[in-house]
This record gives structure tokens, C-alpha cells and sequence, in this order.
């Protein structure tokens, strides 16, 4: 099953999603894995049966949120140095987000570039992470603050590496195919609502839809410039929870989820979205396994941290919202008052 990206508009960049058993894959110049140690024990032996290259290289890097940083990019930087790579070498992150992430902000500064392919190992990063060209690390200021948009040369999804996912990260994932739905297609949303993505085929299914859609945003909109904006629903909230908790607290997907009951709840306070569509998203992500509360301690620290975010600018926070199921609405003249009273709902003193 293949999903093409075709970035026609703005930089005519084309490349294939692949979502099926991994091929052999047959390099002729210098290849350098990047995976962390949970991914590689499982599955690094099946990649490398995979791969033929001249020279092949494996650079495991610690597995983790708070690992992503510009001092591991350097420390990726200096194993190709070491190994003396060129300007026709290649990447190829495998594993989940976090990996990914890495890898292709790493092969955006190499040499001022060099090709990448991307080999995600994760729900989140199948659906999500793997497609679209985002790169980037965390600092103290907040997430993805550093990054790039550098496409990958292609991506193969192989639902088979799903197999040895902890519960808890298949549920990360789940939380950004939801996001979806929630924002482009009721009818995907109710489909979610009864399948069962423990079955291999509904799950394919579930990953391929994901993946059109995510497909058909970025061929319209590489950079962010419009359209693409709405794919942060539930991150502009979800990033601060992340900030807030140090990166250790809760997984990606999981503060995705928290920050989508958030910004519903934002949205039935503009009468965007019913409180009985509001609960339904809420209901599916605690059968999901996901974290739907989090107790804001500090309303205007809260507040304040949004400005942070890569869509706010001129000092107007940009709102990803739903605008009933299936549809979006971006907003960036919200009332700070009004902001604040549904922060306060999720306060410490509610």
C-alpha cells in the first residue's frame, strides 16, 4: 500500500509512504542507523537482515523525551564525522518520534544536507511523526523550538514492529489518529468509536486512513503556512503539559490527549463544539487508555507558556479548535478572561 506526498506547491519534493512488510533495501554509499536501545534489542537484527550498503554504521542514542536535545544531535553529528561520512551518505531513523525527529534534524545540518529515510517503529510515528518533513529538538524554552523542515526521501511503515509496543505507547499513538478525525472527518471518528485496533487489519486500516490524511495536509501546506497549523489540535495545550512536567511525566501522545479535552473544552466555551461531542472525544480517550485530567497549579504561568508555541505571533495565541466533529476552526482573538476561566477549570482549586 503506498501513499505518495507531493510537495508540488512549494518544494517539489515527491516521495513514497510505504506501509507494508519491509523490503530489502540496497544502498551504495555510507548508511547510519539511528535507534535507541529498546528498539534496537527488538528489532535492529530484522532491519539489518533488511539492508545492504557498502558500509553500514549504528548509532544508539539514549531512549527518551528528555534526550531530545541539541547535545545528543551533536553527539550524532561527531559519530559521522568519526565515520567520515559524505554529502551522498544516509540516515535512517528508526524508531519512534523522538528518533525521528533527531534523525532528520540531524540530516538537515550534516554537511548542509544529506538524504534520509524514515523507519518508524511507533504508533505515534506511523500515523504522525514519520510523514511531513518536521525535525526538531526541546530546550528549556518549550518543544520542537529548534528544528527544520527537511523532507524525508521515503518512509516504510511495517505494522509488524507494533507487535512489541508497551500498551502504554500504543495509546500515545492512537491519541494523534483520533486528532485526525476530530478535525477532518466525522464519519473516521465514528469508525474509531467501535473498531478494535487490537485486530491487525482494522489497525492497518486505521493507520492507512491516518496516513492519507496527514498526506493530502502536507501536499497542500509543507510549512505550516496554513492548512497544515491544524494538525497541532490538542499540542498547543499538550506542549505546555509537557514543559510543565519536565518531558518525564507523560508521553507525547498522552499529553496530546489531555491538551484535546482541553481545547474542547475551550471550544464548548465558544459554543464551537457540544458538550456532548466534547464527552464522546473524552469517553474514547479514556477507552484508549489515555490520560484525560491534569491539575493546572499556576493559571497565569500556564497562560503565559503558550506564547511559546511556534503558531503564536504579535503576541495573539493561535487556537486549534473543533468546529463540531469533523471539522476546524483557527483562532487567535480570544479573550485572555475568557481563556483563563476554562484554564481554571482544570485548576488546582476547581
Amino acid at each position: 500500500m503506498i501513499v505518495p506526498i507531493e510537495l508540488e506547491n512549494s518544494s517539489n519534493i515527491t516521495y513514497d509512504i510505504s506501509i507494508d512488510e519491509l523490503p530489502k533495501l540496497t544502498f551504495y554509499t555510507k548508511v547510519a542507523i539511528i535507534t535507541n536501545p529498546t528498539v534496537a534489542g527488538y528489532h535492529l537484527e530484522t532491519l539489518l537482515s533488511n539492508i545492504t550498503a557498502p558500509q553500514l554504521e549504528v548509532v544508539t542514542i539514549p531512549d527518551g523525551e528528555e534526550y531530545k536535545n541539541l547535545e545528543t544531535i551533536e553527539n550524532i553529528l561527531n559519530e559521522l564525522f568519526e565515520h567520515k561520512f559524505d554529502r551522498k551518505s544516509l540516515l535512517i531513523a528508526f524508531g519512534g518520534g523522538v528518533i525521528g525527529d533527531m534523525t532528520g534534524f540531524t540530516a538537515s545540518l550534516y554537511q548542509r544536507g544529506i538524504d534520509f529515510i524514515q523507519i518508524p517503529t511507533t504508533l505515534l510515528s506511523q500515523v504522525d511523526a514519520s510523514v511531513g518533513g518536521k525535525t526538531g529538538v526541546n530546550n528549556k524554552y518549550g518543544k520542537n523550538l529548534i528544528g527544520a523542515f527537511y523532507q524525508p526521501k521515503a518512509v516504510y511503515i511495517n505494522p509488524q514492529f507494533l507487535k512489541t509496543l508497551p500498551s502504554r505507547e500504543f495509546a500515545a499513538g492512537v491519541a494523534e489518529i483520533v486528532k485526525m478525525a476530530i478535525m477532518f472527518d466525522k464519519e473516521y471518528f465514528k469508525f474509531l468509536q467501535t473498531a478494535d485496533l487490537t485486530d491487525e487489519e482494522v489497525l492497518k486500516e486505521a493507520i492507512r486512513k491516518s496516513v492519507e490524511l496527514k498526506a493530502w495536509v502536507v501536499n497542500q501546506d509543507e510549512k505550516e503556512a496554513g492548512i497544515r497549523a491544524v494538525l497541532n489540535y490538542g499540542h498547543t495545550f499538550g506542549h505546555v503539559v509537557e514543559n510543565e512536567t519536565n518531558y518525564t511525566t507523560y508521553l507525547h501522545g498522552e499529553a496530546v490527549a489531555i491538551g484535546i479535552v482541553m481545547a474542547n473544552a475551550l471550544a464548548v466555551e465558544l459554543e464551537l463544539f457540544t458538550q456532548e461531542e466534547a464527552q464522546s472525544v473524552k469517553a474514547f480517550l479514556q477507552s484508549a487508555s489515555l490520560p484525560t485530567e491534569y491539575v493546572i497549579k499556576n493559571v497565569d504561568n500556564f497562560y503565559e507558556h503558550f506564547f511559546l508555541d511556534k503558531k503564536s505571533a504579535n503576541n495573539n495565541i493561535k487556537f486549534i479548535l473543533p468546529n463540531g466533529m469533523g471539522d476546524y476552526k483557527v483562532v487567535s482573538d480570544i479573550d485572555e478572561k475568557i481563556v483563563k476561566r476554562v484554564l481554571q477549570t482544570f485548576g488546582s482549586n476547581r
